[in-house]
């Protein structure tokens, strides 16, 4: 079988782009922004970015020869040994840009596969890593891998007449067989633990891949879950009980979001997202302070409406009110235009969420009462709703706990 292309440690790259006609150049650079920071993520530096425009990508080196040229000329004599590109490349486009190139090439859906791998600590997580990389790897094995379309005729590992590619692709189709075997057995033992977790109000922490939700979790539920400053810090869905005021209710932390997020690593993480699925209240997770938020706000709730979940009751949580801050503000500015800015900021997001949205920062613990006194509302109506017969323990009249004695 053919080794996965693993990117090692200070890897140098160069990222690829190319602007299709529904792009705009802007978008693009954005996304190879984003880009960057995932190459980083993996361990790679990236030294430059190349552009091109087309209408549709080359069939054979989805950029042009000039293009692929002149990212050759950049390259040799260069320590790079690594090209990303940002759109999904087939598997002979892949044989051929290293033919041209000389080095390794991979396209996003290969990095951010990488990053789960390294990611990936529980057996399940490893197991729909494993998974995505082979039906990845299924559709490109005739492109990559045209040396071994020869006769095989081994004793014992072909049928007569079986090329070495059939052979071959016959090994990972039993794989994602037994891959899909595993995942459904990890499936059942979640919707025992799930329904084993008893009539309590379910809340899930959503949202684009680094935008403070691990943080937040930790903040709120008072426990330890892995949180940094690179994408896909959390893999496996982590569950918490928690109690404000007496009120009881499970609060779980969610894998992020990206975009152009490849279908086969949603399909290989749907246990995971079952937890998005089966959560009562959805706490939508964006970072204020990133250039195209709002971007990455329509990105997760396209992906909400893929899982048929937009109907739940949804809280919007601006994050990183510090940092927008920082951005936004220069010292010299008079603090009643500061909050005329604001409090305009607030207002159109108030009408957009229609008036189910909090900002705060959890780095600095701004707003956390105010965070916490809104998802306690909303718990405690629920819980009203759905178990009319509960004793008033779940929803008392009593002010939300303060910070010092939420627990």
């Amino acid at each position: 079988m053919l080794e996965r292309k693993q990117i090692q440690e200070e890897e140098k790259c160069v990222l690829v782009g190319v602007v299709q006609k529904d792009q705009n150049e802007q978008q693009v650079k954005e996304y190879l922004e984003e880009l960057a920071f995932l190459a980083e993520t993996a361990g790679a530096i990236s030294t430059r970015r190349f552009m091109q425009k087309l209408a549709h990508p080359d069939s054979k080196t989805f950029v042009g020869k000039g293009k692929l040229e002149e990212i050759k000329d950049y390259i040799t004599g260069r320590d790079i040994n690594l090209v990303i590109f940002d759109d999904e490349l087939t598997g002979s486009q892949i044989t051929n840009i290293e033919k041209a190139l000389g080095v390794k090439t991979i396209d996003r859906s290969d990095l951010i596969l990488d990053i789960f791998a390294r990611r990936a600590k529980t057996a399940q997580a490893k197991t729909q890593v494993e998974l995505a990389q082979y039906q990845y790897l299924l559709p490109r094995l005739k492109g990559m891998w045209k040396h071994l379309e020869r006769q095989g005729g081994g004793i014992g590992t072909r049928g007569p007449g079986e090329t070495e590619i059939e052979t071959d692709r016959r090994i990972v189709k039993e794989k994602i067989a037994l891959l899909r075997r595993r995942l459904a057995e990890f499936d059942k033992q979640a919707f025992t633990q799930r329904k084993d977790r008893g009539e309590f109000i379910r809340v899930a922490l959503v949202g684009y891949t680094n935008v403070g939700k691990s943080t937040i979790m930790n903040l709120l539920s008072k426990s330890d879950v892995f949180a940094e400053n690179k994408l896909f810090a959390t893999l496996d869905t982590t569950t918490r009980k928690v109690v404000f005021d007496t009120t009881p209710f499970l609060l779980s932390d969610t894998v992020g979001f990206i975009r152009k997020l490849p279908h086969h690593l949603v399909e290989s993480f749907k246990s995971t997202l079952d937890e998005v699925r089966e959560a009562d209240i959805l706490l939508h997770v964006v970072d204020l302070s990133h250039p195209q938020y709002e971007d990455q706000f329509n990105v997760v709730n396209k992906t909400l409406q893929e899982l048929k979940v937009t109907e739940k009751p949804m809280i919007t949580i601006f994050n990183k009110l510090d940092q927008y801050e920082k951005n936004t503000f220069d010292e010299w500015l008079e603090p009643e235009v500061r909050n005329h800015i604001l409090e305009e900021l607030r207002e159109k997001w108030e009408n957009e969420t229609l008036g189910n949205c909090v900002f705060i920062s959890a780095i600095e613990r701004r707003n956390l009462e105010g965070l916490r006194a809104t998802i306690l509302n909303r718990v405690r109506k629920l819980y009203r709703e759905r178990y009319p017969y509960k004793t008033e323990f779940y929803w008392s009249d009593e002010p939300p706990a303060t910070e010092e004695t939420a627990g």
